[in-house]
């Protein structure tokens, strides 16, 4: 009864049997996404691919990974050449890949990734320098494919919305090899003339459609640009770095132009509260001032203006009344002074003065002429002088020392023995 039995070695050699030796399996060609991506330090590779719904797990041997042309990295999609297998250990079945090419769209998602990082690190999508929109623009440019849905719908939209905005076409390349510089054309060529905004963008498509927007001469034609822009590029689940980079993202071209314009009968609503409110403060000012002259009015001095002469006038009084008793009491002083000078003996009798004057004089002349050393030299006495100083001590000369003797009628030079 045993015999009907069997291991789960034994099975899982034969499910891998059966999967070895399937022709089907041989030579598997898949397309996926890389997840979980490992680079061995033999050289091997080991990662997940995947899709929406399912996964497998993927070895990649060193003798096969030499042929790599790029760096595979997790997201990145690609598309291998391989076969299955079954791992016996785990049981589990794998692709053994022999080949690996890049996924176009995969590359592009990573290219995206790449330049997004490097422009936010160089500050290209900081907030804090986007320009303002205006909201009430006169002129409005466009950067978009001269036809199709696009330029339409944003030019029905800005004139159901705001007819008064004049809106000037920049018609551009929007998809293709050339479309990158050919927008950059456009943009410099809008800055020419007086626009207040410039809306650039297409409609919605594929991420390959949608890359010249993803385009590193676009970003930085953007930042660059001297009118504010609005980027309006596919469908709102559409990012491109130009979204990054504008000053304003709009989900779609039609959202764009009705950023870029007010509606009117939103303006027009404005317009009447702003009526409404001027009009309730001018009523409240002529309220205001009409009180303010009400209550003038009823002033007691607007009632009785005479009240203002009659103490200007009483002051007027107080001030000549002391103006007369100053002049009078300076009057009186400077008389007083007067007669008192008359009165001074100097002026009655002014040789006097002159004699004492003399008398003091003579005294100090006297005094002079008592201290003077030439009378000194009158009565037989001497000065000696040495190098133009009078020697007062015998002590101050030596002997062969030449001295000056002064007498009352001349000088001899005399030497020391």
């Amino acid at each position: 009864m045993n015999d009907k039995y069997i291991t789960v070695t034994q099975l899982t050699r034969y499910i891998k049997y059966k999967i070895d030796n399937d022709v089907n399996l041989g030579e598997v060609f898949l397309k996926g996404e890389i997840s979980n991506f490992k680079a061995h330090s033999r050289g091997h590779f080991y990662f997940t691919l995947k899709d929406d719904n399912s996964r497998i797990n993927a070895i990649m041997f060193a003798s096969a990974t030499r042929n790599i042309k790029f760096v595979p990295q997790d997201g990145m999609k690609v598309m291998v050449t391989g076969k299955i297998s079954v791992f016996e250990s785990t049981g589990q079945y794998q692709i053994y890949v022999n080949e690996m090419l890049e996924d176009g769209i995969g590359n592009l998602y990573i290219a995206y990734e790449q330049l997004k990082k490097k422009l936010e690190l160089e500050g290209l999508f900081d907030p804090s320098i986007k320009k303002k929109i205006p909201k009430i623009p006169k002129r409005i440019g466009v950067v978009t494919a001269p036809t199709g849905a696009a330029i339409k719908d944003i030019i029905s939209t800005i004139k159901r919305r705001w007819p008064l905005t004049e809106v000037y076409l920049f018609p551009a390349l929007v998809q293709g090899e050339d479309a990158k510089e050919d927008i950059v054309r456009q943009i410099k060529k809008a800055e020419e003339f007086d626009l207040d905004t410039l809306i650039v963008g297409r409609g919605g498509g594929s991420i390959e459609d949608l890359w010249a927007f993803n385009e590193e001469i676009v970003a930085r034609a953007i930042y660059e640009c001297s009118i504010p822009v609005i980027s309006a590029v596919g469908h709102e689940v559409d990012f491109t770095i130009a979204d990054f980079v504008a000053d304003l993202r709009a989900p779609t071209p039609t959202g764009a132009a009705e950023m870029a314009v007010p509606q009117i009968s939103d303006v027009v609503n404005y317009l009447n509260q702003l009526d409404i409110r001027l009009n309730k403060v001018i009523n409240n000012m002529v309220t205001n001032y009409r009180d303010r002259l009400t209550s003038i009015m009823n002033r007691n001095i607007m009632k009785n203006p005479m009240v203002i002469y009659q103490a200007k006038e009483m002051l007027f009084d107080s001030l000549i009344e002391r103006l007369k008793y100053s002049t009078i009491n300076l009057v009186n002083i400077k008389s007083k002074k007067l007669v008192e000078l008359k009165s001074s003996y100097i002026l009655k009798s002014p040789y006097k003065l002159l004699d004492n004057k003399a008398n003091k004089y003579l005294n100090l002349v006297s005094k002079l002429e008592t201290l003077s050393p030439l009378l000194t030299l009158q009565r037989g006495y001497t000065m000696t002088k040495k190098d133009g100083k009078v020697i007062s001590s015998s002590k101050k000369i030596k002997k062969g020392d030449t001295i000056e003797v002064s007498f009352t009628d001349g000088s001899i030079d005399a030497q020391v023995l």
